[in-house]
């Protein structure tokens, strides 16, 4: 990550709203997270656009979401292990990825998401959030 990177002031998840499986991501985070912690954005909207270039990615294609959690960025599965390891209760045990050796968790992570649309698919709409939901993404964000 380059260190000029602006990170975001509060816990904030970037994924691609046309991917079915990182929307699914998505739709698991909102069911457990009942304290309202994360904010969003999709990789695909101007915020998430200037976050994945800051972060020395494409910007048309998002094998990786971005999860800023306490001031920390992270990517691939160490980012869904972060997201998990910021929920309550039973999700946390899934943080515990993070500790998979990387020679091990990348390989498996760059498979799933170079086939992600073949396996999972494309979201054949986009997503039209009532004011509750879109009170949740971070400004710029959808």
């Amino acid at each position: 990550m380059p260190h000029d990177m602006t990170l975001p002031k509060e816990d904030l998840i970037v994924f691609d709203g046309e991917c079915v499986l990182c929307s699914a991501f998505f739709r698991f985070i909102l069911r457990h997270d009942t304290a309202h912690r994360f904010r969003f954005a999709t990789a695909q909207s101007r915020l998430g656009q200037r976050l994945y270039r800051d972060a020395g990615l494409p910007t048309d294609d998002f094998e990786t979401n971005l999860v800023f959690v306490d001031g920390q960025v992270h990517q691939k599965l160490d980012a869904f292990a972060a997201a998990m390891g910021a929920l309550p209760g039973l999700p946390r045990v899934l943080s515990g990825l993070r500790l998979l050796p990387k020679f091990l968790k990348d390989p498996i992570y760059h498979l799933i998401a170079r086939n992600r649309y073949r396996i999972f698919g494309r979201e054949a709409t986009c997503l039209v959030p009532d004011p509750d939901l879109r009170a949740r993404f971070a400004p710029g964000g959808f």
